[in-house]
């Protein structure tokens, strides 16, 4: 993360400066600009900035009044601030399991879930590839749902052509640090097409308010601040290019790994533009690899080690679920260290330790 930034230090101080300098820090022309630019990119009408990719999914449905004795389809393999948001609406998350080859939800299993209660379905484009929207939509429309994508992990993914923001009544990013398109602290922000939801949101997250004092509706304080938004007007110039080097780095790794038969690699579908995000691999042999991982200071992650159905927030909450796919995946799964800072001698390292490792299993 460290080393993403520094390539970019003049800009970003430049960037800072020119907010300290203006006397404004919240609400100002740095957020404007920068929801300009990110709805242009994402090929959507509006963009809200927000505090954070929770709250951006969390307001979304609030927007929607969506709340107690409501039902929200979520995937059971994600990341659990999807199922917090839903959780902090008063409605319920329904976890559907996931396409064990791509990890996002199988579209098979979601009319399966739906009942009388359901309003929402919240897809997630994981580890930086998109969801099979097509199926998603028709499925929502004929059961008069909403449909709200995370796409937390997938700045610039495509999906047949075009970019997952255009599917869907709205999609929820995050720019936590971390991500492709990172701030330098929390931030995130809403992109959609429907205007009266784009009113809605801008109100509901500056306390109810669109005019100063006056307070329309019981809000909430979560905005995008001028700092945030001028970082992220200069990292959304690189977005494009850096999402490029991840897909060279993921190659390199696909092309030395692909013959190893204690491996199941990552798998793209034809249509697909994955941003790699994260590179996640399975195999039974996950502690020896950890180990070798540790002992050779190679960075690793694991994406996810407890699913959400099976957290103590949610004790009890799913036992009459059947989640066999996810409980798979958090046991088998590692991330590779992936970046755009990342030299390919440093991916050759990585796979030459897997290669060796595996092979005295």
């Amino acid at each position: 993360m460290k080393s993403i930034n520094k390539r970019h230090e003049s800009d970003l101080v430049e960037a800072m400066r020119k907010v300290l300098n203006s006397g404004w820090y919240i609400q100002g022309e740095q957020k404007r600009l920068f929801e300009k630019l990110f709805s242009d990119y994402c090929g959507t009408k509006f963009c809200i900035g927000v505090a954070n990719g929770l709250e951006a999914l969390f307001l979304v449905l609030k927007a929607w009044d969506i709340g107690e004795g409501d039902e929200v389809i979520v995937p059971s393999n994600t990341y659990i601030a999807t199922w917090l948001a839903i959780s902090h609406c008063g409605a319920k998350p329904i976890p559907v399991e996931p396409d064990i080859n791509t990890f996002n939800i199988n579209t098979d299993l979601i009319e399966k879930s739906i009942t009388k209660n359901t309003k929402a379905i919240i897809p997630v484009h994981l580890y930086g590839l998109a969801a099979d929207m097509n199926p998603i939509i028709e499925i929502a429309k004929s059961n008069k749902l909403k449909v709200l994508s995370d796409a937390a992990q997938s700045h610039g993914a495509h999906y047949f052509g075009k970019v997952v923001s255009t599917f869907g009544d709205a999609t929820a990013y995050s720019f936590y640090p971390t991500k492709n398109l990172g701030a330098l602290g929390d931030a995130g922000a809403i992109t959609t097409n429907d205007e009266l939801l784009a009113e809605k949101l801008k109100s509901i997250s500056n306390y109810g308010s669109k005019e100063k004092y006056i307070n329309d509706e019981i809000g909430y304080n979560s905005r995008l601040d001028e700092i945030q938004a001028a970082i992220l007007i200069e990292k959304l110039k690189y977005l494009d290019i850096d999402n490029a080097q991840r897909s060279k780095i993921a190659e390199r790794y696909s092309a030395l790994l692909k013959k190893e038969k204690n491996l199941t690699l990552p798998f793209v579908p034809e249509g697909y533009k994955h941003v790699w995000h994260l590179y996640v691999i399975r195999t039974k042999y996950r502690e020896q690899l950890k180990k070798a991982f540790e002992e050779s200071e190679i960075g690793y992650l694991i994406h996810y080690p407890i699913s959400p159905h099976l957290q103590k927030a949610y004790s009890g909450s799913y036992l009459s679920f059947n989640l066999k796919i996810a409980e798979k995946l958090q046991n088998e799964v590692i991330s590779l260290p992936i970046g755009p800072s990342m030299k390919i001698e440093e991916v050759d390292y990585v796979c030459e330790v897997i290669i060796e490792t595996l092979r005295n299993v």
